[in-house]
């Protein structure tokens, strides 16, 4: 019986948080469903209603979308490159007895806790700026013309301070892996003769390969998602040079005033992330129980 009170009160507490976060969620899922259904336009609000799938034919067919669906790609799979790569690289190197070695990790981690609105102006002010940027001074030293970097490569460059705000992360997952690799193990293999190229690809690589998934499925989720950065240094151009599919439902929703046609782009998004993150559950499950 009083197991039975127990978990009638733990669900009458829990009960207002829960419908809180479903109506949270579920209110403005339904409201973007139903405006990807109108025509509504922002500048013309008498004139609207029911548009059918209109919104989505025409979302889709749009060139723009194509090239922020590609960008989007180019984006995410690239600083996933980078930084499991470099999160590898410098977790072997923090892994080892250095001076110092509290205060490194420490500058190292701290990147991370940069919000990307700053991050992007440090270094579109700071580093890329072809007058006054750091990049542009080294460049001058070395008897060579500055490179106009945000207009020039602007989705590479987008490209390079996405993967430095979130290299951190990959870092710190990966160093905790290897700081629980046994060393016994690294131990025997090297009484046998193995070099470090046969420790790292039979050892700690396959030791890695939990972290570096879970490392790839949540960077993948944040990543899908980019905009602070897009805004702030290359406002998604030149062109849609930079746009990607984030980007372009805010551009159709804020500046072209189209709250129908963002709203099937909205949808469109959440589908396609869901189905990344899908396979990428899939992935880890299969690794885990590996």
């Amino acid at each position: 019986m009083a197991t039975a009170n127990t978990r009638s009160l733990a669900r009458a507490m829990l009960t207002p948080s829960v419908v809180i976060l479903f109506v949270w969620m579920i209110v403005p899922l339904v409201l973007t469903l139903w405006y990807s259904f109108q025509t509504y336009n922002l500048l013309n609000p008498i004139n609207n209603g029911f548009a059918g799938f209109s919104n989505y034919a025409y979302f889709l067919s749009d060139p723009s979308f194509l090239q922020a669906f590609a960008n989007t790609l180019i984006l995410v799979l690239s600083v996933l490159a980078i930084t499991v790569v470099g999160g590898v690289l410098l977790g072997l190197l923090l892994d080892q007895p250095i001076f110092g070695q509290g205060i490194v990790r420490i500058l190292v981690i701290s990147p991370f806790f940069i919000m990307p609105t700053v991050a992007a102006l440090v270094w579109k002010n700071m580093m890329m700026d072809p007058n006054y940027g750091i990049f542009a001074w080294i460049a001058t030293r070395l008897g060579f013309a500055p490179i106009t970097w945000l207009q020039n490569y602007p989705l590479f460059s987008v490209i390079i301070i996405v993967s430095w705000q979130w290299l951190p992360f990959a870092t710190l997952i990966l160093l905790t892996a290897l700081q629980s690799l046994d060393e016994d193990q690294k131990e025997a293999a090297g009484m046998d003769g193995a070099n470090f190229i046969r420790l790292f690809t039979y050892i700690i690589l396959p030791h890695l390969s939990r972290a570096i998934t879970v490392v790839v499925l949540i960077e993948t989720i944040f990543l899908l998602s980019v905009f602070a950065e897009i805004l702030v240094t290359t406002s998604g151009g030149p062109g849609y040079a930079s746009t990607n599919i984030a980007y372009l439902v805010y551009h159709q929703a804020l500046l072209d005033y189209d709250v129908g046609g963002a709203s099937a782009g909205g949808v469109v998004a959440v589908i396609l992330a869901n189905i990344v993150a899908f396979f990428l559950v899939r992935i880890v499950g299969k690794n885990l129980d590996a």
